[in-house]
């Protein structure tokens, strides 16, 4: 289902900053595309350092390669295999992403589920999955930072960092606007502008966003047309940067989110029965036969600011972040994907959920850290960390149930690292981290339903708290072959603090707690920029073992969302990040990446999938349990490719034409946690494009964009307990684009 192309937005943007400013002919020639390879520099290590440098496997998105993936307005999750081992998948719309690195993730639905990947925004950790669902515009760089981090980052981490980096006031007067409009409705516009307030004390800049997309699924059983799959995303952030001395700044971030939109729009049978990964002729992406769920809206609101103070003393640097993060909202869904009793396909009782969410964190961190040339570098800091966060479920059959987390976690962290040789450095880390977790079932009454639980009432439920404390460590050494090759070898210990979930509560169940899981994991790695600079190949191979391992059991015949630990979860693997600038109108990026993971816990089993419809491989217990040893992670793609090639051509003295492609491979993945044949998905791409004009005198560009443009129909989850409902990605979107600097 196609609408037509909307220009009159784009059109207005091109008649009001079309006219060229006159440039001299060195600045034109200073922003073609360079014939080498550009320095790039991380923060993986809390500094400024070159990405090459870094004993750790990093991958950096910026600039042409970034903007491009979000061109149709996506959310977060357009991230998914864009970085060798990352994946990100969601069953909740644009609300609440999971991520995954080197196959360890968590697939858990609940709005209170634990990550094992922490999302970082502007030095930032978003604990919360709505937290890190902020929208992204106006960012610098994003870092993928590889295997666990709990040294240096806010919260332990087991799988890695995604860290975002927005662009930050300067004294130098800058700014962009975007606009662009594609098919189903879809109108983006991003728009930015900074520079001093204060000549040389204050600078600001101001950023926002605006992505809308109209409603383009019908439902077939109420007769509407365009009843769903819209969203209008509003964002803003304004910073200011006071510098009054020489040795003093102070940055303020203030940012706000709202959302209006669609929840994820679940699909009753669309499975092949007793086939792999397979759509069926009943799927049909344009339209949905809901009788439940009001077209499955969705609405959030955030909101959050932070303060980040640094001080340049004699040798050394002290820093103070102090930040606050809300979010409020709701999702309702059609559950079951069809009509009970009447399909497409047999659905045995109809399902329909609403869950609202009111979350909040405070996080303060301190830091002192040596800021000298010498061979000695240091790192010492504190943590501090407390959320609340309030969960009401509404269902069909039991009525409202709201419960209460409150999280509560400090940490003390230290590193330092040693130039024994111009050519050897060796690294050292410890933290320590104390967490406390505490859940209540609350009284409330929400649209009427009292908060009681089928026949129990929340008196049956006891305050549940548990608290745990560990010490973390990592030691790293990197050795220079020569100016241009390195290879480094790290071995590192992280944990992720026990976890409680409360799902079941709304459904007569009574909450689970998961024991804290230790991962141990050993990487050894190469880093070169070859050939005259002009290819670069970073490489790194891993292995790690978790003890006491966290998974979440979802669905099942009874419809359960328990907390598991198996005693080991082990992944072995490699990635591969390739940058080639071919020559001085061709630059080509690849990236490869891949995990194998396993579950090792002979004796642990879960529910397969409700009334048979689905062909269990894993043997079953006499009680029709699937026995899930020997199984990869849940939703951990086996393998992840992604390949973006640039070629442009002069036009005239101060512009070019270009043409840019870039496509994501995702391999083998079980979307549940034991394995069915319906479940397995393997051999799934999509691709984009841009193509345009670029005037360097006039600092603009025009361009044609395309996502999704061999309109790819992948599989992105399922539901298992009612039928084989499953939910899929979007469809292609071509539009127009045109994008002027200042």
């Amino acid at each position: 289902m196609s609408k037509a192309i909307t220009p009159s937005l784009l059109a207005t943007a091109i008649a009001a900053t079309l006219p060229a400013w006159a440039v001299a002919a060195e600045d034109i020639e200073a922003k073609r595309k360079p014939a080498v390879l550009e320095e790039v520099t991380v923060t993986a290590q809390k500094r400024a350092e070159g990405l090459q440098e870094v004993p750790i496997s990093v991958a950096a998105l910026s600039g042409e390669r970034f903007d491009s993936i979000f061109s149709a307005g996506d959310d977060i999750l357009a991230l998914a295999a864009r970085v060798p081992n990352l994946y990100a998948e969601s069953s909740n719309g644009r609300a609440a992403p999971r991520f995954y690195i080197r196959g360890l993730g968590n697939s858990d639905f609940d709005l209170a589920a634990s990550q094992p990947v922490s999302i970082i925004f502007d030095d930032v950790v978003q604990e919360n999955v709505v937290l890190k669902s902020f929208p992204i515009f106006d960012v610098e760089q994003v870092e993928v930072v590889r295997g666990p981090q709990g040294t240096l980052f806010g919260r332990n981490t087991t799988a890695g960092i995604v860290k975002f980096d927005s662009r930050k006031p300067t004294m130098e007067n800058d700014g962009y606007m975007k606009v662009g409009a594609g098919e189903l409705g879809t109108a983006n516009v991003e728009g930015a502008f900074g520079g001093a307030l204060i000549d040389g004390k204050l600078a600001g800049r101001v950023s926002m966003l605006r992505q809308e997309r109209g409603d383009w699924i019908d439902n077939t059983y109420t007769g509407e047309q365009d009843a769903m799959g819209g969203f209008t995303e509003l964002a803003v952030r304004g910073q200011l940067l006071w510098t009054p001395s020489e040795d003093f700044s102070a940055l303020l971030n203030v940012h706000q989110r709202d959302l209006d939109g669609t929840a994820s729009v679940f699909r009753a049978n669309i499975y092949e029965q007793g086939e792999q990964g397979q759509l069926n002729n009943t799927f049909d992406r344009d339209a949905v036969y809901y009788d439940d769920g009001d077209n499955n809206p969705q609405k959030y609101e955030s909101a959050g600011s932070s303060l980040k103070l640094e001080w340049d003393l004699d040798g050394m640097t002290l820093s103070s972040i102090t930040a606050y993060e809300s979010a409020d909202g709701s999702s309702k869904g059609d559950i079951d994907g069809g009509v009970a009793g009447d399909g497409p396909g047999f659905i045995p009782f109809g399902a329909v959920t609403e869950d609202t969410a009111d979350v909040s964190q405070v996080t303060q961190e301190v830091r002192l850290a040596s800021n000298t040339s010498d061979p000695l570098q240091w790192q010492l800091g504190g943590f501090y960390y407390d959320s609340d966060l309030d969960v009401t479920s509404i269902d069909g059959f039991y009525g409202a149930t709201t419960v209460s987390h409150a999280n509560t976690s400090w940490a003390l962290f230290g590193q330092t690292s040693y130039d024994f040789t111009e050519a050897l450095t060796g690294t050292v880390g410890l933290r320590y981290t104390y967490d406390e977790k505490s859940l209540v079932v609350g009284d409330q009454n929400v649209d009427g339903f009292a908060a009681v639980i089928g026949a129990a009432s929340i008196q049956d439920y006891d305050p549940v708290k548990i608290d745990d404390d560990q010490l973390s460590w990592e030691t790293s050494l990197n050795y220079a072959l020569n100016d241009d090759a390195s290879v480094y070898v790290r071995l590192a210990e992280g944990f992720r603090a026990q976890s409680i979930q409360a799902r079941d509560v709304a459904f007569e169940g009574s909450p689970s707690v998961a024991d804290s899981e230790t991962i141990t994991s050993f990487e050894v790695g190469y880093k070169a920029d070859l050939l005259e600079d002009t290819l670069r190949l970073n490489t790194a191979l891993f292995y790690y073992q978790i003890d006491d391992i966290q998974l979440t059991a979802v669905g099942g015949g009874g419809n359960f969302n328990r907390l598991l630990n198996a005693d080991k979860g082990v992944g072995t693997g490699f990635e591969v990040d390739l940058e080639w600038v071919v020559n001085e109108n061709l630059l080509v990026t690849a990236g490869a990446g891949f995990a194998d993971t396993e579950i090792q816990d002979a004796d642990l089993t879960t529910a397969p999938c409700g009334s048979g419809q689905c062909t269990v491989t894993n043997p079953l217990t006499t009680d029709g349990l699937a026995m899930i040893d020997g199984n990869s992670f849940q939703s951990a793609p086996e393998s992840v490719f992604n390949f973006t090639l640039r070629y442009s051509l002069p036009v005239g003295n101060d512009g070019e034409a270009f043409f840019y492609t870039d496509w994501a491979y995702q391999g083998e993945t079980h979307l549940a946690l034991y394995t069915a044949e319906e479940y397995t998905i393997d051999n799934q791409f999509e691709g984009g494009l841009r193509a345009g004009y670029t005037s360097f005198s006039g600092d603009y560009e025009v361009a044609f964009f395309g996502r999704n443009i061999t309109d790819e129909e992948n599989i992105k989850g399922q539901i298992d307990f009612n039928n084989l409902t499953g939910f899929v990605n979007d469809p292609r979107i071509l539009g127009v684009e045109f994008r002027k600097n200042f």
